[in-house]
């Protein structure tokens, strides 16, 4: 928000400079960014007065010109303009000035033009920083003659001749603050700042007898989204351009001045933060107003020209056939005021703050108007206004005001006062500041005290509850005034376990030589494809982002793997030999009938080497040492039957793909990928991956670390070499060699596969070692014989037996 400062003077005097205006505002709650003054890059520039105008001797465009600036002789200028002459007051730049030119300050000195001495430059619009929405009489591309509406003492500043010199203070609003998206808000903030009084006067104007009922009619169709809407009528307008004084405050507030009535609509605005919108009324067919919903198919041309289309949950101003503006946001190509206008409708209306946000974003437009309302506005501020735009108009003479006006309301919500409680706040706040001080902040801020409740003023919709009255009381009593506290207690901050597991799976892929990566949630719906996911896969019902950056962020991942993969691929196609990656990060799995889905942690790691140094052990070994380090107990490897947990299964070679569970409950699933999920991601080497539900293996793993203590007693080895099945799994026979062996077995190493002329066809042989070892004394070959024969025992049942 731009303040004018010669504006803010109007309502109060804070007497003081602009520093300690901005430093005392700033610690009240009202944050300034910056302040500037008008013109400040304009230098040694006066009013001149030409005294005569003589062609050049050596030139056919230009003209030299005797120019009084207040001085003791007058200056010859030489300029290339055809619009002065005797007489004229002009601005006058002189030796050593500054001025602009192509939107930059640059210096002026005399010198020679054609060979004819110039000490200075005539100055135009643009050389001052203006345009002739500034000043409309003028000229854009020539010299600048001031008119009456400006100070012609020759000699004097031009700045102030012009009123090029106001003081601008730029504020930060919050959001919950629109009250001070105006100059009577800011005002206000003033008032109770220096703690004088501001002097708001009430808007009144004559107007004329007339019934506005009889002209037109206005109707609210939405009572939930429109709160109020009222209108007034004036006739005979003249359009025409507005006075100097209000188009320097437009400027100063950052706006182009354009006529009288658009002017006053916008002045008005920026006066009270209330959002005003001028018809035509030849345009407003049937002279009915109505405030209703979009039809669908509905459009409607906006003032900037745009054709846009409409929807449904759209707030419309329409006449009895069709929109003509957009509530909340901007009015319609032929709403608008033109120069042959003769009778106007000001339309002060209060909209549902998030019905005008959601209707600007979705037409992608935003205005003064819809920053304002979006903010939230009261209804009781659409009165003030009107009435101020009714002042205006009578007070420019730009037409005759009907004293009556059509007052519509909707559904407004009560307020409520807030419980006053003065122990409370200084408890709150940690002061000790009396409750008639209390009182007197709020007062100030124009709130009302009484039977225990403050009532705050209708403008202030941020009150709603005991804290909101503790800033009030904070921000005036005054930040730097509140006694530091030494905070007691002791903080006991650590990590959670999920987090320390988190780290301890992060820190073993690390050392194990993989790279910790970080992907987006949200992917595409292609992705599911790209790794061959069945049709029907729970995976793809997904959570669909309502407002997507594209088609390729559209959706939130319901399985990691694509993510990871995409790192693969996009490490390869930049030609590096090699890639280890892994990330730990959520999934987005959709609840039925929650609105929030469910974020299951998942580790997933994938590699590749382009000299295929890996293989498929390789990634096992990884997802083995994982297990090992994060203290998972024992566990099983298995391939994948058609009850498999992971949906992910497809994705993988299907003969060269393992499932890990722990306690029977698959926490895991590795294995190289197919080819064609490697030709689909345009990886032309082989490519593995692992994926492993972190919170289910973190549940089965245990924190503690349990001491061994040295063996006391020998161990004793045996090799056993067995005939199987070719598709028995070693895992199984390892498994049958383990429950058979009990707490004997200390050790268990497969240390040979065999397939030859003496092993018959579909079968091999396969061979391991086995170190027994009891803690209770030291074994005997009989105990050993007695533990491997149970051993083979158990092998047989699974069809391995000794081979002989």
């Amino acid at each position: 928000m731009d303040l004018s400062m010669r504006w803010l003077a109007d309502y109060v005097d804070c007497g003081c400079g602009v520093k300690e205006f901005c430093s005392e505002m700033t610690m009240s709650g009202s944050k300034v960014e910056c302040y500037n003054e008008e013109g400040d890059y304009i230098s040694n520039v006066v009013v001149g007065k030409i005294l005569s105008v003589a062609p050049h001797p050596d030139s056919d465009h230009m003209v030299i010109c005797m120019v009084d600036v207040g001085e003791d002789e007058p200056v010859q200028i030489v300029t290339g303009a055809q619009n002065v002459h005797e007489g004229d007051f002009v601005p006058a730049a002189k030796h050593k000035s500054t001025v602009l030119h192509e939107g930059k300050p640059v210096k002026i000195t005399k010198g020679k033009l054609r060979g004819v001495a110039s000490n200075g430059m005539l100055c135009s619009l643009g050389e001052l920083g203006l345009t002739a929405h500034d000043f409309p009489y003028a000229i854009e591309d020539g010299i600048f003659i001031l008119g009456d509406d400006c100070d012609k003492t020759v000699g004097r500043d031009i700045r102030e001749a012009i009123g090029f010199n106001d003081t601008v203070v730029e504020f930060e609003i919050t959001s919950n603050r629109p009250d001070c998206l105006s100059v009577i808000g800011l005002a206000r903030e003033a008032a109770a700042t220096f703690d004088i009084k501001a002097d708001i006067k009430e808007p009144s104007f004559k107007g004329i007898d007339g019934d506005i009922n009889a002209i037109m009619s206005a109707k609210i169709h939405n009572p939930k989204l429109c709160t109020r809407y009222m209108c007034g009528y004036v006739k005979n307008v003249k359009i025409e351009p507005s006075p100097r004084w209000m188009r320097e405050r437009l400027r100063a507030s950052g706006v182009r001045p354009i006529n009288n009535f658009v002017d006053i609509t916008n002045y008005v605005m920026l006066e009270y933060g209330q959002p005003m919108h001028a018809f035509d009324l030849r345009y407003v067919e049937g002279a009915q107003i109505n405030i209703r919903n979009a039809v669908k198919g509905e459009s409607i041309t906006t003032l900037d020209g745009v054709e846009r289309e409409l929807s449904e949950e759209m707030l419309v101003i329409a006449d009895s056939k069709k929109p003509v503006a957009v509530a909340g946001v901007m009015g319609g190509e032929y709403s608008g005021i033109m120069d042959d206008t003769t009778a106007v409708v000001f339309e002060s209306a209060c909209f549902d703050g998030a019905s005008v946000r959601t209707t600007a974003k979705k037409l992608g437009m935003r205005t003064d108007a819809s920053a304002r309302f979006e903010k939230g506005l009261d209804p009781q501020n659409t009165y003030p206004a009107l009435m101020r735009a009714f002042e205006l108009v009578e007070l420019l003479g730009c037409g005759e005001v009907v004293r009556t006006y059509i007052d519509c309301v909707g559904e407004a919500k009560e307020r409520k006062g807030v419980d006053f409680d003065p122990a409370w706040i200084n408890a709150f706040l940690g002061t000790d500041i009396p409750a008639e001080t209390m009182e007197n902040y709020l007062k100030r801020l124009e709130f009302e005290i009484k039977d225990g409740k403050a009532y705050a003023p209708y403008y202030r919709i941020d009150i709603e509850c005991k804290s909101d009255l503790a800033e009030e009381v904070a921000r005036l009593y005054g930040y730097n005034s509140i006694p530091g506290t030494i905070i007691r207690g002791v903080a006991n901050a650590k990590l959670t376990r999920s987090q320390k597991f988190e780290r301890t799976a992060a820190s073993a892929m690390t050392a194990m030589g993989l790279n910790e990566t970080a992907t987006f949630s949200f992917i595409s719906p292609k992705y599911f494809d790209k790794i061959m996911l069945g049709e029907n896969s729970r995976l793809r019902n997904t959570v669909k982002i309502m407002n997507p950056l594209g088609e390729d962020t559209s959706v939130m991942r319901t399985t990691m793997l694509p993510s990871v993969l995409e790192v693969l691929a996009r490490n390869y196609s930049y030609r590096n030999p090699e890639c280890y990656a892994f990330e730990i990060g959520n999934e987005y799995i959709p609840v039925e009938g929650e609105v929030l889905p469910k974020e299951p942690k998942r580790l997933c790691a994938a590699i590749y080497d382009t000299e295929e140094k890996i293989d498929f052990y390789t990634i096992k070994g990884i997802a083995e040492e994982l297990l090992k380090k994060c203290g998972a107990p024992g566990y099983e490897v298995y391939r994948p039957n058609e009850s498999c947990e992971f949906d992910e299964v497809c994705a993988f070679h299907p003969g060269r793909c393992a499932v890990i569970a722990v306690d029977s409950k698959e926490i895991a699933i590795l294995g190289e990928l197919h080819p064609q999920v490697c030709a689909n991601y345009s990886i032309a080497c082989r490519a593995y991956a692992l994926k492993v539900n972190m919170p289910e293996l973190m549940e089965l793993c245990s924190d503690e670390k349990t001491y061994k203590p040295l063996p006391k007693y020998p161990a004793v080895t045996r090799d056993l070499s067995l005939i199987c099945d070719d598709e028995l799994a070693a895992a199984e026979i390892e498994n049958a060699i383990k429950r058979a062996c009990g707490t004997l077995l200390e050790k268990l190493s497969l240390f040979d596969i065999y397939k030859g002329q003496q092993i018959e066809q579909g079968k091999k042989s396969i061979s391991y070692s086995i170190v027994l070892r009891s803690h209770d004394g030291t074994l005997t070959d009989e105990q050993a014989d007695k533990c491997i024969a149970k051993a083979l025992k158990a092998l047989e049942a699974i069809g391995a037996t000794l081979r002989t």
